[in-house]
C-alpha cells in the first residue's frame, strides 16, 4: 500500500501521520467529527477544558462503537441459524426428491 504523510488537526494541535493512503478521507472525516462533537458538548455542557470535551467525544463514539458491534454479532449469529434452517430445509427436500426417484 502506498503510504502518506498528513497533518491532521484537531482542537488546534497537529499531528502528523503516516497513513495508508487509502485511509486519509476517513481519518480527515474523523477529525471533522471529533471537532464537531466537541464543539456541541461545549455548547451543550459549557465546559471550556478540551480534555473533558475529548474524553466525552471518545466515550460517545466508543459506546457506538460497542453497539455497532453488539448489533453485528447478533445479525451474524441471526443469519447463521437461518442459513443453517435453510441448510436443512433444503437437504431434507433433496433427500425426499432422491428417494422418489
Amino acid at each position: 500500500m502506498d503510504k502518506l504523510s498528513v497533518n491532521i488537526s484537531i482542537l488546534e494541535r497537529v499531528f502528523k501521520l503516516t497513513i495508508d493512503a487509502s485511509d486519509e478521507v476517513y481519518l480527515r472525516k474523523a477529525a471533522n467529527l471529533i471537532e464537531t462533537q466537541v464543539r456541541e458538548y461545549s455548547k451543550v455542557y459549557g465546559h471550556k477544558d478540551n480534555q473533558d470535551l475529548l474524553s466525552m467525544v471518545a466515550l460517545s463514539q466508543i459506546t457506538q462503537l460497542v453497539k455497532l458491534h453488539e448489533d453485528v454479532r447478533y445479525k451474524d449469529n441471526d443469519m447463521v441459524a437461518k442459513l443453517s434452517e435453510m441448510d436443512s430445509f433444503l437437504t431434507e427436500a433433496l433427500g425426499d426428491e432422491t428417494k422418489s426417484e
